[in-house]
């Protein structure tokens, strides 16, 4: 008779944010080599990456070993871009969870996004506890009449600017009194913008307690696509930050 069938399985997802699958694959490259009991699938979103590690052994503690083990190193090849192995949680979830936990609130002000990410953070139960408000300002004019931005700054370096991502931050903190805020301003297309600036330019703030960081992005694909990578970027960015603080 041939050997027995293996009997036992056991799998784990873990998810990443602020990493492109094939940055990923290079990071951990010498680990998707052929191995006997144990396979890795990817699966790929806007923004987010999953990984999903399967065993089956004849043995079901050496199955689960196998995969904790992967889990263990995976974490510390990719640190903090894991940000859960709970493959029924969302990065907003993970992102309410820490500011719940440092007990801050926040405010989103967001201009291309339209109030996707304010509606990300607000599908998640229990967020009415650290969320305090959140502004479309669109217009260069409810920009500066609701979140401060300073005419001469729109004026010199335009709505889409790393100047202006910063002073939405600034300004949507202090209308609320919130811990932290973040900001989005971007060409979606499809036309560029007024300077000539490229579709796909993007520029998030975040001010978490006064400190605020302001990144640059240049994404590539229609208006749908461009506004959902800016709202997962947003993400990715605020729970960077909020981790940021808990080492201050």
């Amino acid at each position: 008779m041939g050997n027995e069938a293996q009997n036992y399985s056991y799998s784990k997802t873990v998810k990443l944010c602020g990493l492109e699958e094939p940055e990923v694959r290079e990071k951990i490259h010498d680990l998707l080599t052929a191995q006997e009991k144990l396979t890795m699938m990817f699966q790929s979103v806007p923004g987010e990456v999953d990984i999903r590690i399967s065993a089956r052994s004849e043995q079901e503690e050496e199955a689960k070993s196998l995969v904790k083990n992967m889990v263990r190193e995976l974490k510390i090849r990719l640190g903090s871009h894991i940000f859960t192995t709970n493959s029924n949680v969302t990065l907003a979830e993970t992102i309410v969870e820490l500011l719940k936990e440092q007990k801050m609130t926040i405010t989103t002000v967001e201009s291309c996004t339209g109030g996707m990410v304010s509606a990300r953070l607000t599908d998640v139960a229990g967020v009415s506890e650290i969320f305090k408000q959140g502004f479309v300002t669109y217009s260069n004019k409810a920009k500066r009449k609701i979140l401060g931005v300073k005419k001469i700054t729109l004026k010199k370096y335009s709505a889409v600017s790393e100047q202006t991502a910063w002073e939405m931050a600034r300004g949507g903190a202090a209308l609320t009194g919130a811990d932290v805020c973040i900001s989005v301003t971007g060409y979606a297309g499809p036309e560029t913008g007024e300077n000539g600036e490229p579709v796909g330019l993007v520029y998030i703030g975040c001010n978490v307690k006064g400190k605020i960081e302001v990144e640059e992005f240049h994404f590539s694909g229609d208006r749908r696509l461009i506004r959902e990578l800016a709202t997962v970027n947003a993400l990715t960015l605020l729970r960077r930050c909020i981790l940021e603080n808990y080492k201050l």
